[in-house]
């Protein structure tokens, strides 16, 4: 780790007095990683058996692991898990009581998409998930993980939060707001963190955050709920900006977070007026895991807003529905009830589901292209809907079959199989497509994930 800056560590004194000691050799000890389950495709975590593991001490579906090569294993692939850090997947467990089937969320600073998918896992196919970032790059990190955890009812956009207010004013049943931030909780996880730290650049984050937190307030409901969250340790991007949002938004009020999160995290420190103790702070010296900042507040009144945008998803034409019947009917064995258009795909759609918004990357499942008068499928759909498929080749993580399909090869199969696309399996769990031609497995998982 690079050598952490004088400034930041007279703050950090200044800040936790007796516990700073315990605070410096947490950050001199090796940082921590979780596997977090993946409920949509399992319903226990299948954390791989030639990997060390041993439980969070909260909620959330967590292990720790000890291992290097986790992102190459097969359920990794198949989306079984998501690797990530224990304190970001403390922010969606701390609003674990809060949250429930059917609601309408938003992540407006959702990527890599570990807690998009983490709410996701909570939605399990109902209600839907606005999953924005901002950076267009980024996004589509963002929507490659979407894809591989299986996510059904999520819409992928990538605009900035003023355009959201825009689009969804008093909409959303939950928010969060994991904003961009200096990153001090993050210094002995990634070195260039320290290097870019500055109290300039706190000051300038905390501006920021302030704009980013006044436009999602605007985005809540009635009853709704905004979770506030960074991953770092200073007062002016934390306490300081709870302090100035609950004096310029008097219609929202913090509330506890979940009772598991409150028990290894400390209180937030009152800067003003306000007792802001229920806000949490997750220090490495107290937890596993890296620094966190956690607040769950509250919209009152009965504010119900609705979509103020054309919908951009569009009827299927006489080709496009003709196709997709057919290759339903020999895949799946019938017709899923809700297919629109989207730029030149076809899409499946969840029940909530009911509008896109203009320049979004995905909404739905996307379930592939017409070209040459037949479906040519998207890996998105093996992914989330591969349970679904009549013909589903499961193969062991261990086999020589798995080893060859992620490579990006074909393998032999039973040849009593009829002829057509397939769900490809790993332990019994959907990872992507294939197509059977004559007991051999044609090979239709994309180049960019394939092992090299």
């Amino acid at each position: 780790m690079r050598e952490i800056p004088g400034a930041f560590l007279s703050r950090m004194q200044t800040l936790l007095g007796g516990d700073y000691p315990d605070f410096l050799q947490a950050m001199e000890s090796a940082p921590v990683r979780a596997l977090r389950e993946n409920p949509l495709k399992c319903t226990a975590l299948s954390a791989p058996a030639d990997i060390q593991t041993k439980p969070l001490p909260f909620s959330g579906g967590g292990l720790i692991f000890f291992s290097d090569a986790i992102g190459r294993h097969p359920l990794h692939h198949a989306g079984a898990f998501y690797v990530q850090d224990p304190s970001a997947i403390s922010t969606v467990c701390a609003a674990s009581h809060v949250l429930c089937p059917g609601m309408r969320i938003l992540d407006l600073c959702a990527a890599p998409g570990g807690k998009s998918t983490q709410l996701a896992g909570i939605l399990h196919g109902t209600g839907m998930l606005i999953a924005n970032e901002i950076s267009k790059e980024r996004c589509r990190i963002l929507r490659q993980n979407i894809e591989r955890m299986g996510v059904q009812n999520a819409v992928v956009t990538s605009m900035d939060a003023e355009k959201i207010l825009a689009y969804y004013p008093g909409f959303f049943d939950f928010v969060l707001v994991d904003a961009p931030c200096s990153g001090e909780g993050m210094f002995r996880k990634y070195p260039e963190a320290v290097a870019q730290w500055s109290e300039e650049n706190v000051t300038m984050c905390a501006a920021r955050q302030k704009k980013i937190l006044a436009d999602a307030a605007g985005t809540v409901a009635g009853g709704g709920y905004l979770l506030y969250s960074t991953c770092t340790f200073s007062l002016e991007e934390n306490e300081q900006v709870i302090e100035w949002f609950l004096e310029k938004y008097p219609e929202f009020t913090i509330v506890p977070v979940a009772s598991d999160i409150a028990a290894v995290t400390a209180d937030g420190i009152s800067v003003g007026r306000r007792d802001l103790s229920a806000a949490r702070r997750f220090y490495p010296h107290l937890a596993p895991g890296e620094g966190q900042f956690l607040c769950l507040m509250q919209r009152s009144g009965a504010l119900r807003g609705t979509v103020q945008f054309r919908d951009v998803l569009r009827p299927l034409s006489g080709e496009e529905e003709a196709v997709a019947r057919a290759f339903f009917l020999d895949a799946f064995g019938y017709v899923p009830r809700r297919m629109a258009g989207l730029r030149d795909e076809i899409v499946l759609l969840s029940d909530a589901l009911e509008e896109c918004p203009p320049g979004a990357f995905c909404c739905g499942v996307p379930a592939g292209s017409v070209m040459k008068e037949r479906l040519i499928p998207h890996h998105h759909l093996f992914s989330a809907y591969g349970a679904s498929f009549r013909r589903k080749v499961d193969v062991p993580s261990a086999s020589s079959q798995c080893s060859a399909y992620l490579r990006g090869e074909g393998f032999v199969w039973d040849a009593d199989v009829d002829n057509g696309w397939c769900a490809v399996h790993i332990d019994g769990i959907p990872c992507g497509g294939g197509k059977i031609v004559n007991g051999y497995v044609k090979n239709h998982y994309p180049k960019g994930l394939r092992e090299k």
